[in-house]
């Protein structure tokens, strides 16, 4: 029997890896798209122990030149599009490049997708941040999107065009409209990899503090691991769809830095500075999804808690730091 071969673009990022490990457990040829860097990007592959297990190919959403030849060379039955400059703050600096990656190279995979490989699956990672300043209190498939980033507004093009794709040229794609999810594989950029790192080095003796920003935003956070799951069931079902993957629990920044200061026996109000100059342009004060239609679905559910998560990423920062 022919094993499936899975393209994961973004596969260096924390989903990309995660996945990656996911689907050689299921038994498929995993093949990574990542443009070649200077830097060592395959860390989190090195340390899932999954490195030497894939096909890496070097080559650039953002090239449609490199996106065809991709897909024409290795022919694969699935392709997850997680390629994405993934770090909100930073499209308010970095706006045209995030929407050459986000926005512009999303429909180059479709369309190199509907020119040479149009039985394919493709998924597409949407986000929580597209619904931005909430219309509703608790967000699902069906609530109107009103993103306050060019990130979120970049991933809002993204999605529709995915749609657009699915219902002009009857492609087999998807959207997960993931909220916020961690593990110890996330950016040291982000807050709650910014707060575990922090716990781990104040416990230590190598730091003191850690400066953040709003800590009254609420958001309902996952565990990257449980998500990538309901990526590749989303494209196990017989029609293609969008939905919503999140726990259903919001948490403030403060509750969470709480969670995890307490996993390492820490007062987390002896350590937390606020600066306001870290606040965003345009803040999104609440997310919450309701995940329904993927558990009625896909029969998927989240597995893990916050606190849980959390102690799961302090005890790795523990060990690398150690």
């Amino acid at each position: 029997m022919t094993k499936q071969t899975a393209l994961i673009t973004g596969i260096t990022g924390q989903d990309g890896a995660y996945l990656a490990r996911l689907l050689l457990d299921k038994g498929y040829r995993v093949v990574g798209l990542t443009p070649r860097r200077g830097s060592d990007t395959m860390w989190r592959l090195r340390e899932l122990g999954v490195l030497h297990d894939i096909e890496i190919a070097y080559g650039d959403v953002t090239d449609m030149g490199s996106v065809l030849g991709i897909l024409g060379r290795f022919t694969p039955n699935e392709i997850y599009n997680l390629a994405a400059q993934s770090f909100v703050g930073a499209s308010w600096d970095q706006p045209t490049h995030t929407a050459d990656v986000n926005a512009i190279g999303t429909v180059n995979v479709l369309e190199g997708i509907r020119q040479r490989l149009p039985e394919a699956r493709f998924y597409q990672a949407s986000t929580s941040e597209m619904f931005g300043m909430a219309q509703s209190p608790v967000q699902s498939e069906k609530t109107p999107f009103y993103p306050r980033s060019p990130y979120g507004v970049a991933k809002l093009y993204a999605h529709w065009i995915t749609v657009n794709y699915r219902e002009s040229f009857g492609i087999h794609a998807s959207s997960g409209i993931l909220f916020n999810h961690e593990s110890p594989l996330r950016g040291i950029e982000f807050v709650t990899r910014k707060v575990t790192d922090a716990v781990a080095r104040i416990k230590l003796g190598k730091s003191e503090q850690v400066t953040l920003g709003n800590l009254d935003a609420q958001r309902d956070w996952g565990y990257a691991a449980d998500y990538v799951d309901a990526m590749w069931r989303m494209l196990q079902q017989p029609d293609p769809s969008d939905y919503v993957i999140a726990t259903g629990v919001t948490t403030t920044i403060r509750d969470m830095c709480r969670l995890a200061f307490e996993h390492a026996g820490l007062d987390w109000t002896r350590h937390v500075v606020v600066d306001t100059g870290l606040f965003r342009p345009a803040e999104v004060d609440v997310l919450c999804g309701d995940a329904s239609k993927a558990r009625e679905r896909l029969g998927w559910r989240p597995t893990t808690g916050l606190a849980q998560l959390l102690g799961l990423m302090v005890d790795a920062d523990l060990r690398r730091l150690a």
